[in-house]
């Protein structure tokens, strides 16, 4: 699947920092047996190599992609511990080049018009707008998708069950990314009925 496919599986893209890696699993099977299937496992945790790789071996009804993607070295251990996507919260020149000679379906970060401009000239079209509630919400969107007709986005960043619904009804925005589908209290509680509730509420939500 490309970065555009992904996107559409589910309004809801759940943005994970797993802090331990005996909850990857579980996590994982609570928000796909929800309706979120597509999962983003942020590099941001020593965990988080060990929790995709175990996600990508036992849970075959998820769709597991690396975020937090900074650089090449980066990109290649995504891929290596089975990654079907990766997400950067920017993007570099470099690692642009590197997504693109990998092959990987990425979705590369962007916070301002000309950066958007520059990844277009690379040939992406799906974009990762971050931090959204901090760069200028669906304001932003709105104002950018007249200049920028062919591009759409995944804002991520402050984004809750009570924004979502107003990025997901603007017709540039493909999905939205967010963590408040699995709570860090409820992954430690290893309260797996919550996060599966949580997941069918935001799998619900619609698309413009």
């Amino acid at each position: 699947m490309d970065i555009s496919a992904i996107a559409a599986i589910a309004p809801v893209i759940p943005v994970l920092t797993v802090e331990r890696a005996a909850d990857a699993v579980p996590l994982a099977r609570a928000l796909a047996r929800g309706g979120l299937p597509v999962l983003e496992i942020t590099f941001r945790t020593r965990a988080a190599l060990d929790a995709l790789a175990a996600i990508v071996r036992d849970v075959p009804e998820a769709v597991v992609g690396a975020g937090t993607v900074l650089d090449e070295a980066q990109l290649r251990q995504a891929m290596a511990a089975g990654a079907r996507f990766g997400v950067s919260p920017g993007c570099t020149p470099a690692l642009a080049t590197a997504v693109r000679q990998a092959g990987l379906p990425f979705l590369p970060g962007v916070q301002t018009v000309s950066e958007a401009m520059v990844l277009r000239e690379m040939g992406f079209r799906l974009l990762k707008f971050f931090p959204a509630g901090a760069a200028g919400g669906t304001a932003w969107l709105k104002a950018a998708a007249a200049p920028l007709a062919d591009l759409r986005f995944c804002p991520t960043g402050g984004i809750d069950v009570g924004t979502a619904p107003a990025y997901l009804a603007l017709p540039n925005v493909a999905c939205v990314g967010g963590s408040w589908v699995a709570p860090q209290d409820a992954t430690a509680a290893g309260d797996w009925a919550r996060i599966e509730r949580l997941a069918a509420a935001a799998a619900a939500l619609k698309r413009a």
